[in-house]
């Protein structure tokens, strides 16, 4: 018997596989959400940051799922550790663009198919993730890309995500000139306490758990350990749930938390 039979579960309630209507976020990452979405309104371009598996990827869902499909194209690129001819190679691929020889016809097919999508009433979104990870080449000519009609059009958003670092690379001198373009400058927080135990209850639900599942100091030891990190989270609450089952227990109590905590800690120390 597997732990999902155990609890009653139709599916892995921690999995990373979830539609992006059933996504869930805390107040204070819906915040984040509706700034991006407001900027994505205004035409604007953003910067957001935010530390490691706190959702930063969840809220770019979450705004694909929100987004008339109509008058927007989201193109996403996570692949940031690429010179800057690499980089607009993939982004043409990305785009369906025929490959091209040099950095700039790489630039200029990129280039056209924003001035196109405008003539047909198309907002494109260039989504970077791991955008602390660029190269500096490619950061020294991003705000070209942003430049249409004398720097007088609005024809692209490029959106930025990456963890807090990338802000400090932005505001160093020579990158000003595309941290001045980035009008809108958000960043995320890691779960608050209440969240996580939200958050643990509707991932549980979804997967067909409507009883409470964890004990209220397993949930404030999981939040303390996790920091608030969405994604060790998820895996400290699935292996606590697998080590439930195998204790053949109902309940997800603090001790097993703790077991689950430590053998993460030693596994991370080798």
């Amino acid at each position: 018997m597997t732990y999902l039979d155990s609890f009653g579960l139709k599916e892995p309630p921690f999995s990373k596989e979830i539609a992006d209507a059933d996504l869930w976020l805390p107040s204070s990452k819906q915040a984040v959400a509706d700034g991006l979405l407001d900027a994505l309104t205004e035409r604007a371009s953003v910067v957001l940051v935010g530390e490691p598996g706190v959702g930063k990827t969840c809220v770019l869902r979450a705004i694909r799922h929100r987004v008339s499909a109509a008058g927007y194209r989201l193109t996403y690129s996570h692949n940031a550790t690429l010179g800057r001819r690499d980089f607009y190679r993939q982004l043409c691929l990305a785009l369906g663009l025929a490959p091209a020889a040099t950095a700039g016809n790489f630039f200029y097919a990129v280039s056209s198919h924003v001035e196109e999508l405008a003539r047909e009433r198309v907002h494109p979104v260039f989504l970077l993730d791991e955008a602390h990870l660029l190269h500096q080449d490619t950061l020294d000519h991003l705000h070209i890309l942003l430049n249409y009609q004398w720097d007088s059009r609005a024809l692209l958003s490029l959106v930025l995500v990456g963890l807090p670092e990338l802000r400090d690379r932005l505001a160093l001198r020579r990158n000003r000139s595309l941290y001045s373009r980035l009008h809108h400058r958000l960043e995320i927080d890691p779960l608050a306490p209440n969240d996580t135990a939200e958050y643990l209850r509707l991932r549980l639900r979804h997967a067909g758990c409507e009883r409470e599942l964890f004990a209220s100091d397993a949930i404030a030891l999981l939040h303390e350990a996790t920091s608030g990190a969405m994604r060790d989270l998820d895996r400290l609450a699935a292996a606590a749930l697998r080590e439930t089952a195998r204790k053949k227990r109902k309940i997800v109590e603090r001790d097993v938390v703790a077991r689950v905590i430590e053998a993460d800690t030693r596994e991370r120390d080798r």
